[in-house]
């Protein structure tokens, strides 16, 4: 049975009746992760639900989400009460705060989780060695996940992302475990979109001072027919290794777009973010292996459900 727990900013912690209908999306980036409970309510029942901050939902001791409340309503009508809490995953404390404007001689991965990380209390967990980054910059305006991202995508190759325990994970994906659909697998609906338009087959990045050009291709795409080209202006004198970051990173981000399957099975927490799906299905459409991208799973009144979006691995 689904448990959901706040915290409340005293330290009171209030237990959750049990839910009646709940729904919870995982992914990388942004979005970032959400979640929304319904459970039965007494509307006298006397809690102060203003007062949560944090919410956490576990099921047969594994921890399933932990994250911020954003909106509590309480209400009844004909059928009884209920309460609906809903927010999203820890990275939103990353994205409400705006960073302060700076300029880092040399950036290390050290000084980035000291300045936009550390002061919001998260805790950490790293699993690769980032190098460090001469001349980063951080720009007024961006929130405090644009820069941890930006940092760690751009240069380091690695996309942070929260795990189910709200910590901050820079790690690259973990390649064990994988979801094997094959021609038995109870899938209730399937769909492959592959998209051309806004998929990019270079990117010229061009230093406003200097007005040194580098072209970054994507040699699979061009082979293709593909022909879409972007030109991104760097700040004054950036490096090359920061040009090429910035082209490859453009790259990557487009080709996410390029194929993707969505499909959903019959019950809740089939597969996780960052995990390999291999698909057989019996139809044969979309077969080989994939890596997911987004996972949504849920109860509603026909039983329990996960929505995968699936990417290239």
């Amino acid at each position: 049975m689904m448990r959901g727990e706040l915290l409340c900013w005293d330290g009171r912690r209030i237990r959750l009746p049990d839910a009646v209908e709940w729904r919870f999306q995982y992914g990388y980036g942004t979005p970032c992760d959400s979640f929304q409970i319904t459970c039965l309510w007494e509307p006298d029942s006397g809690n102060d639900l203003a007062e949560a901050v944090s919410f956490t939902a576990e099921e047969n001791g594994e921890r399933l989400f932990t994250g911020v409340v954003d909106e509590c309503e309480r209400g009844w009508d004909t059928a009884g009460g209920t309460l609906t809490v809903a927010g999203r995953g820890m990275a939103a404390r990353l994205l409400d705060n705006e960073a302060l404007g700076a300029d880092y001689q040399v950036a290390t991965v050290e000084d980035i989780l000291r300045d936009h990380v550390a002061p919001y209390g998260i805790e950490i967990v790293r699993g690769a060695e980032l190098p460090p980054v001469p001349g980063f910059s951080v720009d007024a305006g961006s929130s405090e996940w644009q820069v941890v991202y930006e940092f760690c995508r751009y240069y380091g190759g690695i996309a942070p992302r929260f795990d189910r325990l709200g910590r901050l994970v820079l790690a690259p994906w973990e390649e064990g475990r994988r979801l094997v659909l094959g021609a038995d697998a109870a899938v209730t609906s399937f769909r492959l979109r592959e998209q051309r338009y806004g998929v990019l087959s270079e990117v010229l990045v061009r230093d406003r001072t200097t007005e040194e050009v580098q072209r970054v291709a994507d040699e699979d795409f061009l082979r293709r027919g593909g022909r879409c080209r972007r030109v991104l202006t760097m700040p004054g004198k950036s490096s090359y290794q920061a040009m090429r970051y910035s082209g490859a990173y453009q790259l990557a981000r487009a080709r996410e777009e390029l194929r993707q399957a969505e499909l959903e099975l019959p019950e809740a927490f089939a597969a996780w973010p960052g995990e390999l799906v291999e698909l057989n299905l019996a139809k044969g459409t979309g077969r080989g292996l994939w890596r997911v991208r987004e996972s949504v799973c849920g109860l509603k009144a026909a039983g329990t459900y996960t929505r995968l979006t699936l990417g290239e691995p």
